[in-house]
């Protein structure tokens, strides 16, 4: 197995890991907090892996400023969305919901940038929904608004992949990681003052691991995009539905019954499938990928590629 296959297992284990550590705050700490300490914490490892040539003091000067605002902005809606789903729903669940992205990617593509889509993309597609469809059991089974808000960070984070997309050739990394930084810390700084809670030193532990865990998944991540191809590192992500499986399990007793277990294995295969298929691009729904542009993009200076916070799902 490739090296670079190897670091983007580990980058998706721990990000899933930080996923599982969110959610066990559940409602002691609001969604604002949650979203401002995390992103807070993730940024220190960014510090010091930022491009040569570039500087933080110059992350407001855009080419694109427009464009990379309202990626910003979807990024906010995006990273709120997955993390109220990750706090009120299991694991699986959100995941299944969040890989709806390249589905939204796919329909956007068509509608506004006018790309042409074969019909194999389509199938694969329609079976990923087949496979949510499995999982969710809408009409069958009570949904709940962390179920409309995982769907909500599947669509916020297409679009931010989309805007992502026309601007990483040109925009700084800074740019792209500064702006989106400060729209959540801002937004979510002050959202949170009405009814903050100071976090217990427990809290603040858990909150530096996610930002450590999540800062070195980064990390693990542009190492395996410079020693694999990107068809060879996007389907690692899917193995997030995996470790999902194992953390729902193992620390919040979440057991999906059959037909979560078929839906779940329809998403992943027909993720990969749909991932081969002509280099999708597509991005995970993280808290996490602030920076990344997606895979197949060509950037001027050397950058991490995206295949999901994610959420980025």
């Amino acid at each position: 197995m490739p090296s670079g296959v190897v670091f983007s297992l580990f980058a998706y284990g721990l990000y899933s890991c930080c996923d599982a550590i969110i959610k066990g705050f559940g409602t002691t700490l609001s969604v604002f907090e949650i979203a401002f300490f995390t992103t807070l914490f993730s940024l220190i490892p960014a510090i010091f892996t930022k491009p040569k040539g570039e500087h933080w003091r110059g992350m407001w000067r855009m080419k694109h400023p427009w464009l990379v605002q309202l990626r910003a902005l979807t990024g906010v809606l995006g990273n709120l969305s997955v993390i109220y789903a990750f706090t009120h729903i299991p694991l699986a669940e959100v995941y299944s919901l969040a890989f709806l992205a390249p589905v939204f990617i796919v329909i956007l593509s068509v509608l506004v940038l006018k790309e042409t889509v074969r019909g194999p993309r389509w199938i694969f597609l329609a079976a990923s929904f087949l496979g949510v469809l499995l999982v969710v059991r809408p009409g069958f089974r009570e949904l709940e608004l962390g179920h409309l808000l995982a769907i909500s960070a599947a669509l916020f984070g297409s679009i931010t992949t989309l805007v992502l997309r026309s601007v990483a050739a040109e925009e700084k990394r800074v740019s792209l990681i500064g702006v989106a930084s400060a729209y959540i810390l801002l937004v979510n700084g002050v959202l949170m003052i009405p009814d903050f809670q100071m976090p217990t030193l427990e809290e603040f532990g858990l909150l530096l691991a996610i930002g450590g865990l999540g800062g070195t998944g980064h990390i693990l991540f542009i190492a395996a995009t410079r020693r694999a191809e990107a068809s060879q590192v996007a389907p690692a992500q899917y193995s997030q539905i995996a470790w999902a499986i194992i953390l729902g399990a193992a620390f919040y007793q979440e057991y999906p019954d059959a037909f979560a277990y078929f839906g779940l294995a329809v998403v992943a295969v027909a993720g990969v499938l749909n991932v081969l298929y002509g280099h999708t691009r597509i991005r995970v729904i993280s808290r996490f990928g602030i920076g990344r542009v997606p895979i197949g993009t060509k950037t001027t200076a050397p950058r991490p590629v995206e295949s999901s916070t994610t959420t980025d799902v």
